[in-house]
């Protein structure tokens, strides 16, 4: 490993319950001696991508590293940097694969891939406005947002989309808790009679919900042999797109499935 990989290594150390770290503990981190540890920094220092703070002289992420996330986000925006994962869900699972990014109390559709497998599936329209209640994606969204921004939903008139719909909000506060628990929603016709959707949050770089990647299938077509095939597809495909925008997978979310 050159100098510039081992000290942009030194960055990897930093995460959201680790954001100062100090040069002892920096150098056990990354498993070298202290003098080769506070000279990469120095260097990294010298281009803004670290600093010291404190009377403790700990270091932390400079300011460069918030340019150069906003350059990447510019740069690669969701709707770009879904598509091949869109593209590889759809061939996956053999079913419809979605993305849509969070607007006010709505999910916006931005975009969507079909697989070729079967003649009759689930259609999509981009820009497609889905409710957050009645959705397998919004649901996902739900339950990982803060609590004041799930009650303020809850609180709005909840419209029927199917006779399937759940609008009591105490029946959707109680659907939250086990989606927390495993990463991932799953909606029967809530939003469309004869939908099974599977969906996963996609986070930004604050760590909160920034929409869902999400698969929508006929009911029939989830049987109990595809339904953990799609569970594992979606879950995979929402953390390489959080990854893909520079966002972060917060501390709430089950750990066994981010990694």
């Amino acid at each position: 490993m050159g100098t510039v990989s081992k000290a942009l290594s030194l960055l990897t150390n930093f995460n959201q319950s680790r954001t100062e770290i100090g040069l002892s503990e920096i150098a056990r981190l990354a498993g070298i001696n202290k003098a080769t540890a506070y000279r990469l920094l120095t260097e990294l220092q010298a281009g803004g991508f670290v600093e010291q703070t404190g009377a403790d002289k700990t270091w932390r992420l400079g300011p460069e590293i918030l340019r150069l996330a906003r350059v990447r986000e510019a740069a690669v925006p969701i709707t770009t940097a879904s598509r091949a994962i869109l593209d590889r869900l759809a061939a996956e699972t053999h079913e419809t694969a979605h993305v849509s990014v969070l607007r006010g109390t709505e999910l916006n559709a931005l975009a969507h891939a079909y697989s070729t497998r079967h003649a009759t599936r689930v259609m999509m329209e981009d820009a497609e406005r889905l409710s957050l209640h009645g959705t397998g994606s919004g649901l996902a969204v739900l339950a990982f947002s803060p609590d004041d921004f799930v009650e303020s939903v809850l609180a709005l008139p909840l419209k029927q989309h199917t006779p399937d719909t759940v609008t009591d909000p105490a029946a959707l506060r109680a659907l939250l808790g086990p989606i927390r628990e495993k990463g991932i929603a799953e909606s029967v016709g809530g939003f469309e009679a004869d939908v099974h959707s599977h969906a996963a949050p996609v986070f930004d770089t604050n760590g909160l919900p920034i929409g869902a990647l999400a698969v929508a299938a006929p009911v029939a077509r989830v049987t109990p042999d595809r339904a953990p095939v799609i569970k594992h597809a979606v879950l995979a495909g929402a953390m390489e797109l959080t990854r893909a925008i520079g966002g972060f997978v917060p501390e709430s979310f089950p750990q066994a499935v981010a990694a």
